[in-house]
């Protein structure tokens, strides 16, 4: 009973930290996902022997940071220029809103602007878009936080196995905790660059398809595909209907909004279904209804950026409890056909 009680009371204060850090730790988080796309970066420039040899370490890392900090300038210039493309257009798109909306009436005899008159009254369109562009201001004003977390964690990664074998005396616990950081380690770092890949993928081709389909604001339609895909299963169903009920309201006709929706979802199922389960195989080990219920906490708990962290953070604790006996049948639950050991040790070998 006092193991029942212990545990409760441990659950609900991780709970508690988890929410009342959160403008902590999701700068935190965010840094350790910088850092592990820093470290590939890095990794590719370490194959060029010049570079390897010749060039100090600090100077490699602050090329990688300048790299990525241009890059997401340059992203977030675009997004804004797009959205304040969209913005010009308020007026065009409500008109066409209407029309679609006249066109229902006539064909199915139904006034549908009448039982919709309030809804339409109250979306406001121009202010989604302008939350949307503060939200990417923010997130530009963080990143100066995370930039400083992912930088920090680099510099100590060097440093990292001496203090962590210091903590040890026993070798053996050494290399059972060395163990499991390597597995986290592994796990991590391949969910988000194979995920990275897929992403990238999605909406490079989903850009490609939306220019020549003249939607407005192709590459913010694109980046919201690529950053929704992150989002299992119902991220890639919303990157999918988002562009395309738009370019309902920017072309005021069916044809192009069905065009575009099973053009878009034809791309989401082929690289969701076919691309993706080649590159990830069987690596994340979880149950489909986990990764679901995951999604759903982590969504209660840091919102978005729940949702787009759930799967890697559930593969960290299926690793972590697997590690322990009191734990393991909670890790053989939580996975997807309960071999938790084959799966997490097969890259130790």
């Amino acid at each position: 009973m006092k193991k029942l009680a212990y545990s409760v009371i441990g659950i609900a204060g991780v709970l508690a930290l988890l929410i009342l850090g959160e403008s902590i730790l999701i700068p935190f988080v965010y840094g350790v996902v910088l850092w592990f796309l820093s470290r590939f970066f890095k990794n590719l420039l370490h194959k060029i022997p010049f570079l390897k040899k010749s060039v100090p370490n600090w100077l490699l890392n602050t090329f990688v940071f300048l790299i990525v900090l241009i890059g997401l300038s340059l992203i977030s210039g675009l997004i804004t220029t797009n959205i304040r493309s969209l913005l010009e257009n308020n007026a065009l798109y409500k008109a066409n809103l209407d029309a679609v909306l006249n066109k229902i009436n006539a064909t199915f005899q139904i006034d549908l602007y009448a039982q919709l008159s309030s809804t339409i009254e109250k979306f406001d369109y121009a202010s989604i878009l302008g939350s949307i562009a503060d939200s990417l201001t923010g997130a530009l004003g963080d990143f100066i936080m995370i930039i400083l977390y992912a930088a920090f964690i680099l510099s100590e990664e060097s440093s990292l196995t001496g203090k962590i074998k210091k903590l040890f005396s026993d070798p053996a616990q050494y290399e059972r905790a060395s163990s499991i950081l390597k597995k986290i380690n592994d796990a991590s770092s391949d969910y988000i660059r194979l995920k990275t890949y897929v992403s990238l993928t999605t909406g490079f081709v989903g850009y490609v398809f939306l220019a020549i389909m003249g939607v407005d604001a192709a590459f913010f339609w694109a980046f919201l595909m690529f950053a929704l895909n992150y989002i299992p299963t119902i991220g890639s169903l919303i990157a999918t209907l988002f562009p395309a009920a738009f370019s309902l309201i920017q072309f005021g006709e069916f044809t192009p909004f069905i065009i575009i929706l099973a053009g878009l979802g034809a791309i989401e199922w082929f690289i969701g279904n076919v691309i993706e389960p080649k590159l990830m195989g069987s690596s994340l080990n979880l149950s489909p209804l986990v990764t679901i219920l995951a999604l759903i906490v982590w969504g209660q708990i840091w919102g978005i950026t729940g949702m787009l962290l759930s799967v890697p953070i559930t593969v960290v604790m299926v690793i972590i409890f697997s590690q322990f006996e009191s734990t393991r049948s909670i890790a053989i639950l939580l996975s997807q056909n309960g071999e938790i050991d084959d799966i997490y040790n097969s890259k130790d070998n």
